[in-house]
């Protein structure tokens, strides 16, 4: 009898265990589901509302989605956020105000800091005097924009550092009053579909600017930059594509041109920057100067390195050089295309070398005034992997990769 009682009591104890892990699975469910059919939050600034009012009352690790209407004229500032959305109502503008703000930080219009997957979408953000109209800091990761339109004459369109990550699609920057993008303090950012540019080719102005940070970019084009893109300080460029936000027709080419003929390098590499150029091709048209110099397409100098192992850098009319690889750097090259320079189509000087590797395709170097350059303490190497006759004025061109070796 004793045995029969406790098998009931157990057949009892199995029965409530079931039906609580029932309700518990049941009750997330229903929190999982309210959590997803919670409606986005609406702000219209041009009815007085303020985007910062509502953002203090957020619980900061709620998904929560804000649908910004209308100008909001405010600095605002994103802190310690996880998942959050603001979306732009169609003609929603985040403006920089004529005074400074008043909580210490720098000056940006829209600062992201020490945030994790937060995407800003749809937004037209115009800065004045500011540092930058978006900023991203203190490790933010994750951080999406999208659709962005940033104008101004702040110092950069968009600023990110101190090892954040961020991903840009259909984002246009135009004339910052330095650079459209800075890169720096380790962060990583990836671009892709995206316009940075001088509408006038006037003053100086940058499209990249990266200092010990890495960007990987595809199917993007900058355009009328005294530099498009500068790197230095171990900074990183790939031309390289990935898995993207938005469907992407081929080609999928990153394009510096300079219609307003006022660049000076389309990219320059210092202080033991790299430039790989993967399986997307870099064009860069009527980069340079006239004045020849160090202007050129591609400038490597103080010990950098430019690699194009596939083939896909393209360097066509440059006013200046070509391709200029000074002061102890380097460039390896296969089935590139570097043709009609005012100056040298390849140029390398003071300490430096480039390789030219066999690939696919032989690399093309010509109709330069002068194809391939080399002072007397630098080389060039893989004469035999030139297409055509080239033009040459070196004294220390190899055809194979090394002098004989015993």
């Amino acid at each position: 009898m004793g045995r029969e009682i406790q098998s009931q009591r157990n057949i009892v104890k199995t029965k409530i265990a079931v039906v609580f892990v029932a309700v518990l699975l049941a009750s997330l469910m229903v929190s999982s589901a309210s959590a997803q059919i919670m409606p986005a939050l609406v702000v219209n600034c041009n009815v007085g509302q303020s985007l910062n009012g509502i953002l203090s009352k957020l619980n900061k690790q709620l998904a929560t989605t804000i649908v910004v209407q209308g100008t909001c004229t405010e600095y605002v500032l994103i802190n310690g956020f996880e998942g959050l959305t603001l979306k732009g109502a169609p003609g929603a503008a985040l403006r920089q105000p004529s005074t400074n703000p008043t909580n210490g930080l720098a000056i940006q219009v829209l600062s992201i800091l020490a945030s994790r997957s937060v995407t800003i979408d749809g937004l037209a953000i115009h800065s004045g005097s500011a540092l930058a109209g978006i900023g991203i800091g203190q490790n933010s990761m994750d951080i999406r924009l999208r659709n962005l339109i940033l104008d101004g004459t702040g110092v950069f369109g968009l600023i990110v550092a101190e090892e954040s990550q961020v991903s840009l699609a259909r984002v246009t920057a135009r004339d910052p009053g330095f650079a459209s993008v800075g890169v720096f303090d380790v962060s990583d950012v990836h671009v892709e579909s995206s316009l940075f540019e001088s509408t006038t080719g006037s003053g100086f102005h940058e499209g990249l600017s990266i200092g010990s940070g890495h960007v990987t970019i595809q199917s993007s084009t900058i355009r009328n930059m005294q530099v498009a893109v500068e790197a230095n300080k171990s900074g990183m460029i790939d031309i390289q594509s990935f898995n993207t936000y938005y469907p992407i027709s081929t080609p999928n080419d990153v394009i510096i041109e300079n219609p307003a003929g006022t660049n000076s390098q389309g990219v320059k590499l210092g202080g033991g920057a790299q430039l790989n150029v993967g399986d997307t091709k870099l064009r860069i048209t009527n980069a340079g100067q006239p004045w020849g110099g160090n202007s050129a397409a591609v400038w490597v100098s103080d010990g950098s390195t430019l690699s194009d192992g596939g083939g896909n850098l393209v360097v066509s009319g440059s006013q200046g050089q070509g391709v200029f690889v000074s002061n102890n750097s380097h460039a390896s090259l296969s089935g590139s295309n570097i043709t009609g320079s005012n100056h040298g189509g390849l140029v390398v000087a003071n300490l430096s070398t480039i390789s030219v590797g066999p690939g696919n395709t032989l690399t093309l170097v010509g109709g330069n005034a002068i194809d391939v350059f080399c002072d007397s303490k630098s080389v060039v190497t893989g004469a035999a992997n030139f297409a055509g006759v080239p033009t040459i004025n070196c004294s220390n061109l190899l055809p194979g990769d090394t002098e004989p070796l015993p």
